[in-house]
This record gives structure tokens, sequence and C-alpha cells, in this order.
């Protein structure tokens, strides 16, 4: 009776072992998930169109997200680190899955970061960004004029950004596919995505307009946190 008991227990314990061992493995390489817009599809007409935003968001970035999982699930470990700490650090990604990560883990955190820098509520620049794009491009009409002529120089498909560096100094500069500038040890601010999905049901083949009526779509509020966020 004894030893019935036992194995009893045993067979309960360990059914509960392998329970929390299955949970905790579960949690611990929890997958890339889409997350929801900040706004409705149609927040962001005129100058978006509703059908763009079903396409850029349940398509494309929907792609990326699947393709970066498939790719992690070869070395799940990686599923530890955040996807910013994997894009930081490309060179010491595994081989087999090094470029899958860098353009769809890229393709992941630049479309999240656009999908949140813009906004269909009226902002305005302001704080110790205002004084930064003052002091760096003269005035926001000359950073606007000079961010429009990289997005537009950018050839085939990528980004325009607006960067700081570790002394909160600002630049612009243009990344190719889904590249970004963390991996150049970058503080992105605002980034514009000038692949041709992201505008071209609206406007064709005029990049131009596009951007810039992109810039009535700019959140200066969240822009001002990336940028305070920045170790100066």
């Amino acid at each position: 009776m004894k030893k019935r008991i036992i194995a009893i227990i045993l067979t309960v314990f360990c059914l509960f072992f392998q329970s929390l061992s299955s949970h905790g493995f579960a949690f611990r390489y929890q997958k890339y998930q889409v997350k929801e817009l900040p706004y409705q599809y149609d927040s962001l007409e005129p100058y978006i169109d509703e059908e763009t935003m079903i396409l850029h968001h349940d398509k494309h970035y929907q792609t990326y997200v699947n393709n970066l999982n498939t790719a992690l699930d070869k070395h799940p470990e990686l599923y530890e680190y955040s996807l910013a700490d994997l894009l930081k650090d490309t060179d010491s990604l595994p081989k087999d899955i090094s470029d899958a990560v860098i353009n769809n883990g890229g393709g992941v955190y630049n479309h999240e970061f656009f999908f949140d820098i813009m906004t269909p509520k009226k902002t305005n620049l302001s704080g110790n960004l205002k004084s930064a794009i003052t002091r760096d491009f003269g005035s926001l009409d000359n950073f606007k004029s000079e961010f429009s002529k990289a997005a537009l120089s950018v050839f085939g498909s990528g980004w325009a950004w607006l960067v700081s560096d570790s002394d909160g100094k600002l630049s612009i500069i243009t990344t190719k596919n889904q590249d970004n500038p963390i991996s150049l040890n970058l503080k992105p601010i605002i980034g514009i995505d000038v692949w041709e999905h992201a505008y071209y049901l609206k406007y064709k083949n005029e990049r131009s307009k596009y951007i810039d009526n992109w810039f009535n779509l700019i959140n200066w509020d969240k822009a001002l946190t990336n940028y305070s966020e920045n170790p100066k």
C-alpha cells in the first residue's frame, strides 16, 4: 500500500513538474506577436488611406512577424532577448538565421516604430527636441526640407530617419530595405517608410507628395519622448 501511495505521489509530482516546465518554456520563449495600431485604419485619412493601412499592417507587417518567429524557432534561446538587443548586435547572430533576423526583425522593429510615430491628432514640436532641431537644422522648415530630400533620395525601398547620437546631436540618415538606426548605434526619433507599399495605392509614383503630406501625421509628442529617452 505504501509503495502504491508513493508511486501515485511521484506520478502526480512528475506531472506537476512537467506542467510547470511547459508553462515556463512558453513564457520564457514567447514568440513575437502583431501589435494593434494605436488608432483606427481610417484615422490617418486623407493623408494615408484605410486600404493602405490595412495592407501595410495586416499583410506586410504580419509577414515580417511570422518570418521572424520562423527564424528564431531554429534558435529559441534568442527569444530571451529583446528585438532591439538582437538588432544592435547582429554580428553575434547565428549564421544560419542572421539575414532572416536582420531583414524580418528589422521589418518588425521599423514598422512598429513607424505606426507609433504617426497620429491622427494634432501635435506640435516642443521641448528639448524643438531646441535641438533649431540648433542642428536652423529651423523646423529647414529640417523638413532636408528630411524630404533624404526620403526622396532613397533608391528603391528603404527609410529616412531623424536620429540622435549619444550626445543628443541630431542628424538625418537613410537606410535600405529594413535596416535601421539602432544597428548603427543611433537612436531613431522619427522615421518614414518609403517602400512603395506604404503609399502607392494612394499616391502612385508621387513619393514627394506622400512625404509632404506625411508631415501632417507626425506624433511630435512621441518624437519628444523618443529624444528625451536618449542619454545625453
